[in-house]
């Protein structure tokens, strides 16, 4: 894109190094004006903090800001609860939830402020230019994108800083973490530095958001979660809004050293990432939500949802939000939904969520049936019948000698 000449590119700004340079670097070599968009997911005032001054002083013209934790939780969060999406066996997908709906009010500036391009700070290694991008597409595909990483010489954080240096643009070295992070409502990841060694253990000082196990309250701690429709709804008797339960969980799990996911993942782009993952709240609410579904929705139902919870979860890191796909799933899962009421009730203790009870008034549980005593609804004798049918291919098969084909005598087993 070096030759093509853009009036104004809005800027998906964080205020962190990357796109510290991004914002001085677009001007420079498009000779646009800078718009710079931060969109509120609850990473939290510190990073908020003093935004709209580093945007101006880094080459943007103003700043944007989008107060979205209500709807990422409602929206973006709650659905991702409801389907039960876990992406390789343990990633609640904190990171890829959030990109769409920071993409999508990416679009909304660009087409407010009038601006051809849209640009991010996305590396071309990760997951992250792939979720922007393809909500770009989606909901507006005439923006153009530009992706600094793909295109400029910068290869480090030296370089980086070197770049703002050389520009005279202030920018805080104070922050001793080598880390890479994303933090948001939902979850904090931290990547790089010494964690790219599988085999290198994080360091205590790595957690922001949760104590080490060891350092968590000797007491456990019980509470109750109340759900409607498999939506969160209260917590201790006690209704709240979407984010807010989110951010009182997060408390609660941090204190118990619930949530710390170290985990190797395969990336969309084909390699392998080692991060750590602190989701202390959804943890809980994931672990409380699969407790209700268990006396509310029937065996058939639970076990083709927990299928359909894979492809969801791949379509989350893919990015694929925006698709015919996704909201067709979310469909299916709405309706399966609709019986998932009640409360659960949790014990945290030393980074593990032990459920003590669960109650709900569409439960398909009844101990009349499920009892070992003496009861008028189930007749035993009945099982007999039912082993003999359910039993029957398995019976043809041996009596068939099935299973030694070679040696299987089609003409005997007519006479027979």
């Amino acid at each position: 894109m070096k030759n093509k000449k853009f009036n104004k590119v809005v800027l998906a700004y964080s205020g962190g190094l990357d796109t510290s340079v991004i914002s001085h670097w677009l001007k420079a070599q498009y000779d646009c004006e800078v718009i710079a968009v931060t969109a509120d997911v609850g990473q939290g005032m510190m990073e908020l903090e003093d935004l709209e001054t580093r945007a101006l002083k880094s080459g943007a013209s103003k700043l944007i800001v989008f107060d979205l934790k209500e709807e990422f939780a409602k929206d973006y969060i709650f659905p991702m609860i409801r389907s039960g999406a876990i992406y390789e066996r343990k990633y609640l997908l904190g990171t890829a939830i959030a990109r769409p709906l920071i993409a999508k009010y990416l679009v909304k500036a660009a087409e407010d402020e009038g601006a051809e391009a849209i640009a991010h700070g996305c590396t071309g290694k990760g997951n992250d230019q792939v979720r922007f991008e393809l909500t770009f597409t989606a909901l507006n595909p005439r923006i153009q994108v530009i992706a600094p990483w793909r295109e400029w010489k910068i290869k480090s954080r030296e370089d980086a800083l070197n770049y703002l240096k050389d520009h005279k643009i202030d920018f805080p070295t104070s922050n001793p973490s080598l880390y890479s992070r994303d933090h948001n409502l939902w979850h904090l990841s931290h990547e790089g530095a010494d964690l790219e060694d599988p085999d290198s253990a994080p360091k205590d000082n790595t957690y922001l958001l949760t104590v080490p196990v060891e350092q968590a309250p000797d007491q456990p701690e019980i509470i109750e979660i109340n759900f409607k429709e498999g939506n969160p709804i209260g917590l201790n008797g006690e209704g709240f809004s979407p984010a807010t339960i989110i951010e009182k969980l997060n408390i609660l799990g941090g204190k118990h050293g619930i949530g710390i996911c170290d985990m190797v993942e395969n990336r969309l782009v084909g390699m392998k990432s080692r991060g750590i993952y602190e989701t202390p709240g959804g943890t809980i609410l994931m672990a409380a939500h699969s407790e209700l579904e268990s006396i509310t929705i029937d065996r058939d139902t639970v076990h083709y949802k927990d299928l359909l919870a894979l492809k969801y979860a791949e379509l989350l890191y893919f990015g694929q939000w925006f698709t015919p796909l996704r909201k067709a799933l979310d469909a299916f899962f709405i309706e399966t939904q609709k019986p998932v009421t009640g409360t659960v009730r949790l014990k945290l203790y030393k980074g593990n969520v032990i459920v003590q009870g669960r109650t709900s008034p569409y439960s398909l549980y009844h101990p009349e049936f499920a009892t070992f005593d003496e009861d008028d609804v189930y007749n035993q004798a009945d099982a007999a019948g039912f082993i003999r049918l359910f039993g029957l291919p398995l019976k043809v098969r041996a009596l068939l000698g099935a299973d030694d084909i070679q040696t299987l005598d089609y003409d005997q087993i007519i006479r027979d």
